[in-house]
């Protein structure tokens, strides 16, 4: 859609004896102060605010409204606050010259008489209706006696949701008459982190707009402040009238530099997904076009623009038809085609020769896509890592073929099978859009509302932006097993690019020391299993930062979230589930103090000397140490095999274990930093590692004591047509083109036929080709300031088994079985390290007695390996000498 509907409320005090009595009138110019200044109709409204405060995009917004009658005689004075569809009003207080009526949610049956006597009396005030797009209007109405007071104050909740790479919170202010102390304040805390916060206005130019609004963003506090003088606020200099009408958007997002993050307060926790750097999974996708005679003049001329920006959207790897359904239904292709240049050309043409016709067959047409989309899977026509999907639009009900709306449903849930999402735009009001979005739910998908407007294309182009990128099919959150409970959804047949998964549930054990979570899915190329680790006790402290966050936050996002989906679940369900469904949704409405379409809130005021009651009501759319726990985490789960191991680590230090002599052999390299060196090459299994020399910081070359180490690793599967670069900054990934980025924050598992990656956290990653060939990445890190060090990698061969007799490199020579002896053990020039004679490959060679560390399962303190160091870069050991395995570059 051409906007995200987050946090969004329209602003509006209304005085007078009617809403329209404070409309602007045309017997009334503007522009002349014919009333004291900030007062309309005898009522002052002295103070606006808007204080947002969003932990963890969970957003608690308060709307506060102050006025006074300065009249000499009772005034009413309406309070009327647009929120958003997806919001839940939590509280609401009127106070009157000091007195509080508080607002209490009770059941909706609870309430029905007081709210049908309230209406039969043709009081209105306290009723929630949907309003526009993404609103709903929450209006309250009292009397005010003359020099009286009155303060409204509104409390509505709400999960933002990413799209499109961002959070955004909509307000759309309209107080329609100056304000002397008008605000909005937005305090948002990330534990993540914030990566960018903006804010803008409509209704007022940047010049104006700058001295008016403050945003700033540190760490992981972001704060947005708007207050504009009432000289800011006027529509002109001399005008009384206020220009504040119209849209106010904050926009941020969180630092990603893991993909997932998991939050813990008071036995309740959340887990947010969104990784990046994925390559994007092929899609096939069927679009299923109502084009029956309503759809005639703007409506069909808007969805071609669309589908013709859409097109040009489509990637080569895509696979793609149209299906036009009215009074029969015709296909564009007899099968799905791949998205080729010409293809693209063709079907623009195609598109563009749309016309309206007939009447409204949504059953078939939708068989007919569904239909399209499992032969084209079963007949292998799709590449097998590639996902479908199909979109129907339509701007009215069925009435012709099949048109009964529970028999459409089930034939559609029958044909998708649960293999693939079904996402339902509705054009305009004259259709059943509960039908349309119980069938979408029930397949996975959604239903939006396209509105009639002159925007309607940006907002299909919009919807179908933010499904075009999937990076995950067949996703699911893994706890561990009788740790948890309550748990929201936790399995999501895709993860789109620039959205985010959010889980919540309740901990069984309060006291636990660590939490493990895992999230499996299918990406591009191969499968991948990201693993968030936390320790309880270092998320304690962390969360003692926020304490002008409300606390219990992360529960009633929980509760928000639970609510949210039984309410979904029970558009579809019968008899004594949706009952259960029900019930389960309606103990927490109450519990938690929601609003919901189960719950009203009943607010008792004040009206002639006697309690009036209104009723506030939800419409529907229609009819431990952390290194410690982590390390612990990474020992069981994979104990190094017990075979010969061979590694190169440090100022490079290459260590060669000879089993059957139970010992070892080590020796340096020393070579200039950009170096690249061939450590293994098997032409058998194509498997090649190369890795990439860096020294010290400004150190000096020609210097006798300079250090060097290995910065950059490649290794490389030429049968898989597979690359990894590893750094220690980050981890890239290719199978063929298709690239796919990691960061050393990362815990994530990448599984693919013959291929299995895990990195853990900071600390190694572990890549085995299939059985019998493993090698491991130990990741070294320095203080970031330090004048000399940089961080670097070592290189570890933990199973070479299958490795072919022709595999060579400074590492991969020795994997086959050789022999040396030792002989004239003497002291040498270092008293600690004597010296000694040894015979290898024919050679006669004076070697040293020493050790080096291996870091495989302490990547701080290492293991101590004895070993025989031969000098001279090896000389005499390794196969001719050291600058014959100098390559020009990684890969």
């Amino acid at each position: 859609m051409a906007s995200a509907w987050w946090p969004c409320l329209i602003l509006a005090l209304l005085s007078g004896l009617a809403a329209s009595g404070f409309l602007r009138s045309p017997s009334r110019p503007l522009g002349k102060r014919s009333l004291p200044e900030g007062v309309s109709n005898g009522i002052e409204v002295y103070s606006t605010k808007i204080s947002c405060k969003v932990t963890s995009r969970f957003a608690h917004n308060v709307v506060t409204t102050r006025a006074v009658n300065r009249a000499d005689t009772a005034k009413e004075v309406s309070f009327d606050v647009e929120l958003p569809k997806t919001a839940f009003i939590t509280n609401f207080t009127l106070t009157i010259d000091g007195v509080t009526y508080p607002g209490n949610v009770k059941e909706k049956e609870v309430a029905k008489k007081q709210y049908e006597k309230a209406v039969s009396q043709g009081k209105t005030a306290g009723l929630v209706k949907a309003s526009g797009r993404k609103l709903e209007k929450f209006t309250v109405s009292v009397n005010v006696a003359a020099g009286s007071k009155v303060t409204f104050e509104l409390t509505y909740e709400e999960l933002l949701k990413r799209r499109k790479g961002k959070y955004e919170m909509y307000l759309k202010v309209q107080p329609k008459q100056l304000v002397k102390h008008f605000e909005i304040e937005a305090d948002i805390y990330e534990p993540q982190g914030i990566s960018t916060l903006d804010a803008e206005a409509s209704f007022i130019t940047n010049d104006l707009l700058g001295s008016a609004l403050t945003k700033s963003f540190s760490g992981k506090k972001g704060r947005v402040s708007f207050k504009p003088s009432l000289d800011q606020q006027r529509s002109c200099p001399t005008c009384t009238d206020s220009l504040l009408n119209g849209d106010f958007i904050i926009t941020y997002d969180v630092n990603r530099e893991s993909p997932a993050n998991v939050q813990i307060v008071n036995g309740y926790f959340v887990h947010f997904f969104a990784p990046q750097g994925l390559p994007v999974v092929p899609k096939n996708v069927v679009f299923v076009i109502d084009v029956s005679g309503s759809m005639h003049g703007r409506k069909m001329e808007q969805t071609k623009d669309a589908l013709l920006k859409i097109l040009g959207d489509m990637k080569g790897e895509d696979y793609l038809n149209f299906i036009l359904f009215s009074g029969d239904v015709i296909t564009w292709k007899d099968d799905l085609v791949q998205a080729t240049p010409e293809n693209i050309e063709e079907a623009r043409i195609f598109v563009k020769n749309i016309h309206d016709r007939g009447l409204t067959n949504i059953n078939d047409g939708l068989l007919r896509g569904i239909s399209m989309l499992n032969r084209a899977r079963e007949e292998h026509r799709v590449p097998e890592r590639s996902t479908s999907i199909i979109i129907m639009l339509t701007d009215g009900d069925a009435n012709v073929g099949e048109s009964r709306p529970e028999k459409i449903q089930e034939n559609v849930r029958n044909a998708i099978g649960g293999k693939f999402p079904l996402y339902n735009l509705g054009f305009g009001n004259n259709l059943n859009y509960n039908f349309l979005e119980s069938m979408a739910l029930e397949n996975h998908g959604l239903a939006r509302r396209i509105y009639e407007d002159s925007d309607a294309n940006l907002q299909l182009q919009g919807f179908y932006e933010e499904v075009a990128n999937p990076l995950l099919t067949g996703v699911e959150v893994e706890y561990p097993e009788n740790a948890i409970q309550d748990l929201t959804q936790n399995a999501y047949q895709h993860f789109y690019d620039g959205s985010e998964i959010v889980v919540a549930g309740r901990l069984l054990d309060e006291d636990m020391n660590n939490f493990k979570a895992d999230v499996k899915g299918h990406g591009a190329t191969n499968d991948l299993t990201f693993t968030e680790e936390v320790d309880m006790k270092e998320m304690e402290k962390a969360l003692k930062e926020q304490d002008y966050i409300f606390g219990n936050y992360i529960e009633r996002l929980w509760a928000y979230l639970t609510i949210e989906q039984l309410l979904e679940k029970r558009k579809n369900a019968h008899g004594e589930e949706k009952e259960k469904l029900t019930a389960q949704a309606l103990d927490l409405s109450l519990k938690y103090h929601f609003v919901t379409p189960l719950t009203s809130m009943v607010v008792t005021k004040p009206e002639d000397n006697e309690d009036q009651t209104a009723i506030a009501d939800k419409p529907g759319e229609g009819p431990v140490d952390t290194e410690a726990a982590r390390s612990m985490a990474y020992l069981t789960s994979y104990q190094p095999p017990q075979n010969p191991y061979y590694y190169v680590d440090g100022d490079p230090h290459f260590i060669i274990q000879v089993p059957q002599k139970d010992d070892a052999i080590c020796f340096n390299i020393d070579e200039d930093p950009g170096t690249v060196l061939r450590l293994i090459q098997d032409p058998i299994t194509g498997l090649t590692v190369n890795g990439q020399i860096i020294g010290e910081k400004g150190g000096d070359s020609n210097s006798k004591t300079r250090k060097t180490y290995f910065g950059k690793l490649g290794i490389a599967n030429a049968h898989m047509d597979f690359r990894m670069e590893v750094t220690p900054e980050k981890i890239a990934l290719w199978n063929g083109a298709a690239q796919s980025t990691f960061t050393w924050l990362d815990t994530v598992t990448i599984t693919q036929d013959g291929l299995s990656v895990t990195i853990n956290r900071k600390k190694n990653m572990v890549i085995s080709f299939g059985d019998g060939v493993t090698f491991m990445v130990v990741l070294h890190q320095v203080w970031k300031k330090h004048p000399v060090h940089q961080d670097f990698l070592g290189f570890y061969v933990v199973d070479s088994h299958r490795m072919s007799a022709q595999t060579h490199g400074l590492l991969g020579q020795f994997f086959q079985p050789f022999d040396f002896k030792v002989s004239d053990i003497h002291p040498g020039s270092d008293p600690t390290k004597p010296d000694a004679t040894m015979v290898v490959k024919n050679h006669r060679l004076t070697v040293t007695r020493g050790s080096q560390k291996d870091y495989r399962k302490d990547v701080n303190i290492g293991t101590k390996v004895a070993c025989w160091f031969v000098h001279n870069n090896g000389q005499g050991l390794i196969d001719g000498v050291h600058r014959d395995y100098i390559i020009p570059d990684l890969f």
